[in-house]
């Protein structure tokens, strides 16, 4: 990890420093509205729900944005200072409909931010690094969700029920995130002239694209990543908010005390198969690490559909971290792989936009289902939904060459 660039560790402090924050309060977050505020499962599912699909709706925007301007910097500023502002807000909340607003404007402050960061952060790769750095952040990200709970774990340790002073420090690692971003450089190394013609006159016609030759925001978008697209909407529509699982989690426990602690030791194994993610589907291909990933989604849901036991359950809840380390950074290599670079802004947009209308529609449904046949049904669904997106991973969306420029 000491090759990758600088910029690309400097935006994994940023990432660290404000799921420190974030999730800090996130697995508080289904007691505080159901137990503390009175909230139903199905208004929990409204205010994840639309959260994500505002902070999605806004990537494509943001990333369109970031195509087009001579600095994507200023937008992944905006975005981590309108969430760091806005977070400790839940601590003065009294009613589900007041943590409604301020999810929202902390997830409108990640839609601004987070297309423009993952283009900035392709500037910094190659073909055959992009699996590795995407992972390597997503790691910093996990990591920091490591932290955030412990400090609020140790935090209630030592002040029971003060969930709304906890909610109030978020603040402080908010601030050092937007500090960081003043000191990232958005220009990688410029290339030599000489090879960079060389490349252009001996790439097929997208990758003419790819190394800056079409205007800036143009360029069509490849029939594979449309495919991708249309499969990872399949799969979201069973990817409902973990605020679920944390529920179910919550309620066999019997207290939220401990909670915390479980979404710490669920980020430790996220963050160290990221990594090994990313690096091994710069190796192996990201279809098949992806495929790996979705069917261990399956699985868990599944285990959660018919476990009662609290050791059962958070056996399947540290198995669910695998998903996330295999699938979260090579989802993004794979736009990167897919995408122009002209349009890489706009692709990343696109990509998470999927990701979090598709947690709406699943999130509601969720909690209906919920309601009406109970937990295991909702897990249910969601483990048949992510078994179908798996086969057509392979049917649909062609295997992408990023190496192939001859």
């Amino acid at each position: 990890m000491r090759s990758l660039p600088r910029p690309v560790w400097l935006l994994g402090w940023v990432s660290f420093a404000t799921d420190a924050a974030t999730e800090a309060i996130y697995p508080l977050l289904p007691f505080f509205l159901t137990r503390v505020l009175g909230a139903t499962p199905v208004s929990l599912g409204i205010v994840e729900g639309a959260a994500e699909a505002v902070n999605s709706g806004l990537k494509i925007v943001s990333g369109r944005l970031a195509d087009r301007s001579p600095s994507k910097r200023r937008l992944v500023l905006a975005g981590y200072t309108t969430s760091s502002l806005a977070r400790p807000f839940i601590a003065i909340t009294t009613s589900w409909l007041q943590v409604f607003s301020v999810r929202v404007l902390d997830r409108i402050g990640k839609g601004i931010r987070s297309a423009p960061r993952d283009a900035l952060l392709a500037g910094w790769t190659t073909p055959a690094t992009r699996g590795k750095v995407y992972g390597f952040h997503r790691a910093m990200d996990h990591f920091g969700a490591v932290a955030g709970p412990l400090m609020a774990s140790a935090f209630l340790f030592f002040y029971p029920d003060a969930y709304r002073t906890l909610f109030a420090l978020t603040i402080i690692p908010g601030a050092i995130a937007v500090a960081l971003i003043f000191f990232v450089d958005e220009r990688p190394s410029p290339v030599p002239t000489t090879v960079a013609a060389a490349a252009v006159a001996h790439a097929p016609a997208d990758a003419a694209v790819r190394l800056g030759s079409a205007p800036p925001g143009t360029g069509p978008l490849p029939r594979e990543f449309t495919s991708f697209m249309l499969v990872l909407a399949l799969f979201t529509l069973g990817n409902s908010t973990d605020a679920f699982l944390l529920l179910k989690l919550t309620d066999v426990a019997g207290s939220p005390r401990f909670v915390p602690a479980m979404w710490a030791a669920l980020h430790v194994v996220k963050a160290s198969v990221s990594i090994v993610g990313g690096s091994w589907s710069d190796r192996i291909g990201r279809r098949a690490v992806i495929a790996m990933g979705w069917l261990i989604y399956a699985v868990v849901y599944a285990g959660f559909a018919f476990s009662e036991s609290l050791p059962a359950l958070l056996t399947w809840f540290l198995v669910y971290g695998f998903y996330f380390g295999l699938a979260e950074g090579t989802e993004k290599a794979l736009v990167a792989d897919l995408a122009p670079a002209s349009r890489l802004g706009f692709a990343f947009g696109i990509y998470n936009a999927v990701a979090g209308l598709g947690a709406l529609a699943a999130s509601i449904v969720f909690g209906l289902i919920w309601k009406a046949y109970g937990a295991g049904a909702a897990f249910g669904v969601g483990a048949a939904l992510a078994l179908t997106a798996t086969v057509l991973l392979f049917l649909v969306v062609k295997s992408p060459q990023p190496y192939n420029r001859d």
